[in-house]
């Protein structure tokens, strides 16, 4: 394994030491507050073939994603600003074939969720989905809607998300495939 290779270890409460690595390489060991230096470094070195394949494909992954201009400040607030013109509109009119009522909508620019809904019936949407093909972002719609009548990730919940985006794991992937670097390209604050 590369010896100049970051860990970062974070000790707690837990009775077991797990090891993590985030889809932008950070390489994240939770141990026990009582785990010695000798079983964490025996732990990594147990787990250094796991380690060098997840980053090899998290490389390729990453090379293969492809990659959008960068935004502007003034982009970003162009995009938002067009967003909360668009977005409500897609929202009204799968809420009205759902047959929903929501309280409000919000639109953010988010580094971490394409969307999300509260217990108040609020949603919240990532301005980024104009960038995205045009079912990509309804199944977002679609999604948070559910989330009005489901408020998990159930299977009733998928059943509903189905009944209105039959072909949603396509778009699932597609978020999940391109997400990233759309993120990518939000500027630095």
């Amino acid at each position: 394994m590369n010896k100049e290779m970051e860990i970062e270890i974070i000790r707690s409460k837990r009775k077991t030491i797990g090891l993590e690595i985030s889809s932008d390489g950070k390489i994240v060991l939770r141990a026990p507050m009582y785990a010695t230096r000798r079983q964490i470094d025996s732990f990594i070195s147990s787990k250094e073939d796991w380690i060098n394949r997840t980053l090899i494909k998290l490389e390729k992954r990453h090379a293969a994603m492809p990659q959008y201009p960068a935004l502007s400040h003034k982009d970003l607030l162009a995009l938002r600003a067009k967003a909360k013109k668009t977005i409500p509109l897609r929202v009204d009119y799968y809420a009205d074939q759902m047959g929903l009522s929501y309280n409000r909508i919000a639109i953010k620019c988010q580094r971490t969720m394409w969307g999300s809904c509260s217990a108040e019936h609020n949603l919240n949407f990532n301005c980024l989905l104009l960038l995205t093909p045009i079912e990509v972002m309804d199944y977002v719609i679609v999604h948070e809607l559910c989330h009005l009548i489901h408020l998990n990730h159930s299977a009733a919940f998928w059943a509903e998300v189905a009944k209105y985006m039959p072909n949603y794991a396509t778009y699932k992937k597609w978020l999940k495939d391109n997400g990233n670097a759309l993120i990518e390209s939000l500027p630095d604050d």
